[in-house]
């Protein structure tokens, strides 16, 4: 599951941000702005994506977008929606087109800005110069 959402955030760096990337393991515990999304796959399966980035990245990503040099908390956060739905939803074309446990997504909802202390199962960083987001998976049943 992780690898399709992987895939589909590397494709938003290359053809959205259009900036070079690099790819980690693990979270960050610095100050992130935090929403997810439920994925309940063919197969019965539920996951919940987290995207948590930290506040250069979704302005980077606001800029992209909006044109504004310097958004609004409340900009950002319907930035933060926005991308991971963005990114789930071309996550689930992949899924798709590869007949690769195909799901279908649920609304993307903000949960918090503060450090990323959920559980989860995987978790990938990709960072764009000093900006970074968390992709996280856990799944729910």
């Amino acid at each position: 599951m992780l690898k399709t959402i992987l895939e589909a955030s590397e494709k938003f760096c290359i053809h959205q941000v259009r900036e070079p990337y690099e790819v980690r393991d693990g979270v960050v515990k610095t100050r992130t702005l935090i929403a997810y999304i439920d994925i309940d796959t063919h197969s019965t399966q539920k996951f919940r994506v987290y995207l948590a980035s930290d506040f250069g990245f979704m302005q980077r990503i606001s800029k992209l977008f909006l044109e504004e040099d310097e958004s609004s908390e409340e900009t950002l956060i319907d930035m933060t929606l926005e991308t991971v739905n963005l990114i789930v939803g071309s996550a689930k074309v992949i899924a798709q087109e590869a007949d690769i446990n195909p799901y279908d997504i649920g609304t993307p909802h903000f949960l918090k800005i503060d450090s990323f202390d959920f559980e989860y199962d995987q978790a990938k960083i990709i960072k764009i110069e000093n900006d970074e987001i968390i992709i996280a998976i856990k799944e729910l049943s």
